[in-house]
């Protein structure tokens, strides 16, 4: 196998795991020790997250391909990309989380759904709760109005009975 189709495979991988990515993060991982290094590869593993140390030319050329090319700019130095095909937040909250409690990691930018996003986009989406918590959210703003109809309707029907309580002791009492 050439040289030149080693590379055009690598290029055709990483445009695969772009585009199939949900979410996806760029670090410069420059200065982490073996054993930081390892402790993050075990907890991106944990969320079925990918963490590779990638070619910028060949990421370039990827992206590129894809129609990212904004992703260009941020494909300097070292780079690591954490993609995921799952959860579009998982890698960036990972990510955050780490370079928090390791400040040599540093995030570059972050890709969610194909659209690029910078380092306080990929913070912002890593500081979302999670996607349970949003739901449950969701469905109570939805439930709430449905609960105040309820109670309105249940507030007549609970006057009229105390109404018809009252013509009932009156009677009785006559």
């Amino acid at each position: 196998m050439s040289i030149r189709s080693e590379k055009e495979a690598v290029v055709a991988e990483l445009k695969q795991k772009l585009s199939s990515a949900k979410g996806a993060v760029l670090t410069d991982y420059r200065g982490l020790t073996v054993a930081q290094d390892t402790k993050l590869r075990r907890k991106l593993r944990e969320a079925a997250v990918e963490y590779r140390v990638v070619k910028n030319t060949m990421t370039r050329l990827a992206a590129s391909e894809l129609g990212i090319s904004e992703l260009n700019q941020f494909l300097e130095g070292p780079t690591a990309i954490a993609f995921s095909e799952v959860d579009p937040v998982a890698p960036a909250k990972i990510i955050a989380q780490f370079s928090k409690d390791n400040k040599i990691l540093e995030i570059k930018a972050g890709l969610v759904e194909g659209k690029v996003i910078d380092m306080e986009g990929v913070k912002a989406l890593a500081s979302l709760p999670p996607r349970e918590v949003l739901l449950a959210k969701l469905c109570g703003t939805m439930q709430a109005p449905i609960v105040g109809m309820v109670n309105v309707l249940q507030g007549n029907i609970r006057n009229l009975v105390y109404a018809l309580e009252a013509v009932r002791k009156s009677k009785e009492s006559a």
